[in-house]
């Protein structure tokens, strides 16, 4: 076979190590959780706000994305936007954070798992996007295992439920502004800065003192949550730029994977009859959303081939 023609798409480097490295960090982070679980879950994400800001701070000076920071700064509708999307994202963090502590595992991973196929009932609502036949399909069996979650483990349906709709709400916010992934969470976290100061004075104000100042090792463990927020962010900013929608689409299920075998394995929760039937329900239903994507992908290829 003859060799094609070096191109300007070919010479562009490659997503895929970046979307592995944002869903790796992602999927593996309830163990980073189990080293901090000394730490009240209100707390740790007081500080984890706290954290992320200056580290975010460092990477956009580094990456000179400070125009685009201040040009967010001075549009009163993007910062009105981004409050918004500060509160979902922060709860977001904190039910995620409480749902490892509370050994509720599975709960969390099919939250996420629930989450792009949320995106696309959303965004027919609210953008007006058209769902295909199979896409439909997809919902409906999704549709099917909460509807199964809600029969068998009421308890936990709740924590699934939050965590795939704060994140979708906050990708649904998040779409209509015009700033980057990184400038956006430096200013969410700026905009959470002062209540997060003071879940952290309120704690160190109670009996039992801050979690953090008190133990060298654990403090830096805490410092550390700045790292595991803003990185596989931007590691994911580099992987959409540079990937197929559909193939990154895929790729995000890596991450409720991981943590549905940390579930299985490290934290030895029992996966009940219930919540076996509900995954099953979404995998089916994820397997038909990405082969539909899949599908249009190699269509729209074809066709811009074509042409």
């Amino acid at each position: 076979m003859e060799n094609a023609p070096s191109s300007k798409s070919d010479e562009t480097p490659s997503g895929l190590p970046a979307a592995l490295g944002a869903y790796l960090i992602w999927g593996f982070l309830p163990l980073y959780l189990i080293l901090v679980s000394a730490v009240p879950p209100f707390e740790f994400v007081g500080w984890r706000i706290i954290w992320t800001l200056p580290l975010c701070l460092l990477i956009i000076a580094l990456r000179r994305q400070m125009p685009e920071l201040k040009a967010a700064l001075s549009n009163p509708r993007t910062l009105i936007a981004l409050f918004a999307s500060a509160l979902l994202i922060g709860l977001n963090w904190f039910v995620y954070v409480w749902a490892i502590a509370e050994n509720q595992v599975y709960a969390a991973s099919l939250g996420y798992y629930l989450n792009p196929l949320l995106n696309v009932l959303l965004g027919t609502v609210f953008l007006k996007e058209r769902l295909s036949r199979w896409q439909w399909i997809a919902v409906a069996i999704a549709a099917s295992a909460v509807a199964l979650l809600s029969v068998g483990a009421l308890t936990s349906l709740w924590i699934s439920l939050t965590l795939a709709l704060s994140f979708c709400l906050y990708g649904l916010v998040r779409k209509q502004v015009a700033v980057g992934s990184l400038p956006g969470l430096t200013i969410e976290s700026a905009i959470l800065l002062l209540p997060a100061c003071g879940i952290a004075a309120w704690y160190a104000a109670t009996p039992q003192g801050s979690a953090f100042g008190n133990d060298a090792m654990l403090s830096l463990i805490i410092i550390f949550s700045g790292v595991v927020t803003a990185v596989p962010l931007l590691l994911f900013a580099i992987a959409a730029r540079r990937m197929p929608y559909s193939t990154l689409g895929f790729i995000q299920y890596l991450a409720p994977t991981i943590v549905f075998l940390l579930g299985l394995t490290v934290f030895g929760q029992q996966l009940r009859p219930v919540q076996l039937g509900s995954f099953i329900l979404i995998w089916i239903a994820i397997a038909i959303f990405v082969a539909d994507l899949w599908a249009k992908s190699r269509r729209a290829k074809a066709t811009a081939t074509a042409v």
